[in-house]
C-alpha cells in the first residue's frame, strides 16, 4: 500500500533509516481494513489543503494510541490538542462506544477536525471544544463534578508544552482509577536527558 507518512515538519529530525522502518511499519501495520482509513487519508489531505502544521502523530503513533485505548478498553476519552482531528479519528476508531473530548485553541484547527469528523461519520461521539486548555479543562472538571460528564478512563495530551504540568494537574481528578494518560513528546531531541540543557527553554521545561 501507499505510504500515507506526510513529509517532515522542517524543525524535525531526519534520518532516511527511520523513515524507511517506520514505511516498512506503516505498509504491513495498517490496511485499507484500518477502522476508518478513508477518513484518515481525508483528515491528512484536508490539513494538508488547509496549511495546518504537519504535526499530527504519525500513523503509526494513531494506531498505538487506538491499542492503548483498547487495552484498557477505553469508553470516555480525553484529548487535549485537536489540530486537524487526525488523532481524534484514531481514538474513536479504537471502540464503537468510544466517546471523545478533544479541545482545541485554533477555530482554524476546530474548523478543519469538526470538517474531517463529520466525513468519517463521527460528529456524535466526537466533541470538539473551543479554547485554552486552561480555560476549558477547569469547566470540564465542574461538569464531572456534577455529574454531566462521565470520568475519563484515556487521556492523551498533545498540545502546548509549556503548560503540560498544568494539563496533568488538571485532569488527574477527572480519570477514573487506572486510567492511562499519554502525554506527547518527552524526547525533544535528547535535551530532557541533559540536565543542562533542559533549563533552555518554556517547551523543555515543561516537558
Amino acid at each position: 500500500m501507499q505510504s500515507s507518512i506526510r513529509q517532515a515538519h522542517p524543525g524535525h529530525e531526519k534520518d532516511a533509516r527511520w523513515a524507511a522502518v517506520d514505511r516498512y511499519a506503516e505498509d504491513h501495520l495498517i490496511s485499507k481494513d484500518t477502522p476508518y482509513y478513508a477518513a484518515l487519508q481525508y483528515a491528512t489531505k484536508l490539513s494538508e489543503e488547509q496549511r495546518l502544521p504537519s504535526i499530527e502523530v504519525s500513523p503509526l503513533q494513531g494506531k498505538t494510541l487506538a491499542l492503548f485505548c483498547m487495552s484498557v478498553k477505553a469508553k470516555h476519552i480525553l484529548e487535549v490538542g485537536t489540530l486537524g482531528g487526525y488523532s481524534s479519528i484514531w481514538l474513536a476508531g479504537s471502540s464503537p462506544d468510544a466517546q471523545i473530548t478533544t479541545i482545541e485553541i485554533s477555530s482554524q484547527h476546530r474548523d478543519v477536525a469538526v470538517q474531517a469528523h463529520k466525513y468519517a461519520g463521527l460528529s456524535d461521539r466526537i466533541e470538539v471544544l473551543l479554547g485554552a486548555g486552561n480555560d476549558v479543562l477547569p469547566q470540564i472538571r465542574k461538569d464531572i463534578e456534577g455529574g454531566e460528564r462521565e470520568k475519563f478512563d484515556f487521556v492523551f495530551i498533545d498540545a502546548d508544552k509549556p503548560n503540560n504540568l498544568n494539563y496533568l494537574n488538571e485532569t488527574i481528578p477527572m480519570c477514573q482509577p487506572r486510567t492511562m494518560i499519554i502525554v506527547d513528546n518527552v524526547v525533544r531531541k535528547g535535551t530532557l536527558a541533559d540536565e543542562e540543557a533542559a533549563r533552555g527553554g518554556e517547551k523543555i521545561e515543561g516537558m
